[in-house]
């Protein structure tokens, strides 16, 4: 299965194809502050799986840190997705994919959250083990 995003402006489209490796929740400060929003929705891709379908010359990259390089339209300004190089992962945000089925399995970086939310899921103080964290659970 294919999904179809793009940016604010639609200079800059994208397409995943398949199933996410992992959807969730990022309370990170650093995810709030780039989304403008409480809490940053993430669903993580394998590289291979996300194509740019036009608009390439468009996107630009800023990297805070070599965890995170976050692409968006230069534009519009418009987020597109983060490749984390660490990880071999790529997060398309799921607000540039209208047509996935956002199934949210797990919150990440709770520690840090300012938007408390009671969802049942499981809430990591920072990232799982996997990823370089301590994979600790806090309470919701």
């Amino acid at each position: 299965m294919a999904h179809r995003g793009s940016c604010f402006c639609g200079a800059v489209t994208l397409e995943v194809s398949g199933s996410p490796e992992a959807m969730g929740y990022c309370h990170c400060r650093s995810c709030r502050s780039w989304s403008g929003g409480p809490v940053n929705a993430f669903s993580l891709w394998k590289p291979e799986a996300v194509k740019v379908t036009s608009g390439a010359d468009h996107i630009a990259t800023f990297t805070k840190t070599p965890l995170s390089e976050r692409k968006y339209c230069s534009k519009c300004g418009g987020h597109l997705m983060a490749n984390h190089p660490p990880l071999g992962l790529v997060d398309v945000f799921y607000a540039t994919l209208p047509t996935l089925d956002f199934k949210p399995a797990v919150h990440v970086n709770y520690a840090e959250t300012v938007l408390p939310m009671k969802d049942g899921l499981p809430k990591l103080k920072d990232f799982p083990k996997e990823f370089g964290g301590s994979g600790e659970a806090v309470p919701e």
